[in-house]
């Protein structure tokens, strides 16, 4: 019997999952290793080599540190489920003309739940995951905070689990650097997690071409939605394009169109097949409306307004911003307007380092829009 009772650790093969699991080890948990396989590279139709998170090489890899440390390691497989979710959605948010993110919705939707229903099975108490972030319970609520390291932290992907999947969540390298873990596993003899390269697609678009996977999920796709036009701003016609499910916002490159001037996608508008081109400064927008929201320090602002810190997408730095919820709909006004608002893609709100909370992009406007 261990002393701090059993908990189940999501491996992936990688470095960070890994030392979680080990660091766990070590403080005297009973760990279960589990790696969810979530796609089938054979089913991609891409050329490149199976790698990352789902491939043999990696489960292999779960295997051995499990094997090394004595501790048991089960292969979860949720194809079925990821793919009817998480799929499903990536593919119908590009033909709504919106810019989906499936990382996201799949730690929000199916790897959370997934790992609570087989920790229920094995008897364990929490779960563990190798993301850099940090949790404490404060008022009664389960409070994500960023990670020490900046250029790792991984707050705004884990936004939307529930407070009762948090309450049994352990995020063991939150405190720490990714020098650190290199420095942890390189003193464990872990060589083979220290050079081994990191992965950053997505897992069922393993060559980044999601334009590739889309025409190959949707038959006929290219022939449906051909010959839509370049419109700009004042809706002058400028040209023609593939197809609106190609494009996204804030895209610069590989819109095969020459004005003369950089023109950025400021715009997808599906119903009539165009896609809006303007220049930087007309890709600012000075708010937006996110749905679906899941609050984390706080149950709910409905009623007041709250300055925060605002990211709409992963890489953002964050902006000066005033929430005001009402309902399930937040409207976010930027003082200084931000570029290249996607709908389809997660906004978090932050207050300090704390997730305030999180929802999905509905759509962006311009003042009094």
């Amino acid at each position: 019997m261990s002393k701090n009772g059993k908990i189940l650790v999501a491996m992936s093969g990688g470095i960070d999952s890994s030392l979680a699991a080990v660091m766990l080890h070590e403080e005297g948990y009973e760990v279960i290793g589990m790696t969810m396989k979530t796609w089938d590279y054979a089913s991609s139709g891409s050329s490149k080599k199976e790698t990352g998170c789902c491939s043999l090489d990696s489960i292999n890899d779960a295997r051995n540190i499990a094997v090394n440390l004595g501790f048991p390691h089960f292969i979860l497989d949720i194809r079925e489920e990821f793919g009817d979710y998480v799929i499903d959605h990536f593919t119908g948010e590009y033909l709504a003309g919106r810019t989906p993110n499936p990382c996201v919705l799949c730690n929000t939707h199916i790897k959370w739940d997934a790992l609570l229903r087989r920790a229920d099975k094995l008897d364990c108490e929490f779960i563990a995951t190798g993301h850099y972030a940090n949790i404490r319970e404060e008022c009664g609520r389960h409070v994500i905070s960023r990670g020490l390291d900046e250029m790792k932290d991984q707050s705004y992907a884990l936004w939307g689990i529930s407070q009762q999947s948090l309450a049994r969540t352990k995020y063991p390298l939150g405190h720490l650097r990714k020098t650190q873990i290199r420095e942890m596993a390189t003193e464990r003899g872990f060589m083979e997690l220290v050079n081994k390269s990191e992965s950053y697609e997505i897992c069922f678009v393993p060559d980044n071409d999601y334009r590739g996977f889309l025409k190959r999920r949707v038959p006929g796709l290219e022939k449906e939605v051909a010959g839509g036009e370049f419109v700009l701003e004042d809706g002058t016609v400028v040209g023609k394009h593939e197809g609106y499910p190609f494009f996204t916002v804030g895209q610069r490159k590989g819109l095969g169109i020459a004005l003369g001037y950089p023109v950025y996608v400021t715009e997808i508008q599906k119903e009539q097949n165009r896609v809006v081109l303007g220049t930087f400064d007309e890709l600012s927008r000075d708010g937006m409306y996110v749905n679906q929201l899941n609050m984390g320090k706080y149950e709910s602002i409905e009623g007041g307004r709250m300055d925060t810190l605002t990211k709409v997408r992963y890489n953002d730095e964050g902006s000066p911003a005033v929430i005001e919820q009402v309902g399930d709909t937040m409207k976010v006004f930027f003082g200084n307007g931000v570029k290249a608002i996607a709908p389809g893609q997660a906004a978090v709100f932050y207050e300090g380092n704390d997730v305030i909370g999180g929802g999905w992009i509905n759509k962006s406007f311009r003042q009094n829009g």
